[in-house]
């Protein structure tokens, strides 16, 4: 029976150490109180409007971070498929991604090309990353999977 325990310990821990990576390979781009993109509604970017700060009244966890959303039919879609209006690299600077670095996005310097939402750092890097846009999506997307595999 003690054998039994110990093996039942042993899986238990394995288990949550392997959940806990999984967990971290998430990587997005969140303040101190765990909320995503700065408390931004996501997909109001891509609506006429563009970027609106989301009202904690409509909150959803996802990857680990809190989503706020503008309105409760944001936050409904964003639950239906959250791949579709997150921001790509976690919400993290897409040129800094696009060279192999992690620095944090900022909701208010962005792009959607392609149906995809892409956040930089500030306009200088964002008119360096659109000079060369398409390169620098395929090199972020080609860092992201080298950066995720590390954590």
């Amino acid at each position: 029976m003690k054998n039994f325990v110990f093996v039942l310990i042993i899986g238990l821990c394995l288990a949550t150490l392997n959940c806990a990576k999984v967990e971290s390979i998430k990587l997005v781009s969140k303040t101190t109180e765990n909320i995503a993109i700065k408390g931004y509604d996501t997909v109001s970017f891509f609506a006429e409007n563009g970027a609106i700060k989301g009202n904690p009244q409509f909150e959803f966890v996802w990857n680990g971070a809190k989503w706020l959303f503008s309105s409760k039919e944001n936050m409904e879609k964003f639950q239906q498929n959250p791949e579709q209006f997150a921001p790509q690299f976690g919400g993290h600077c897409s040129w800094s991604i696009s060279h192999g670095q992690i620095t944090e996005g900022d909701p208010n310097v962005w792009k959607v090309v392609d149906g995809k939402l892409y956040l930089n750092n500030n306009s200088q890097v964002k008119e360096k990353w659109e000079a060369e846009q398409k390169k620098l999506i395929a090199d972020g997307v080609k860092n992201w999977q080298e950066i995720n595999t590390k954590q």
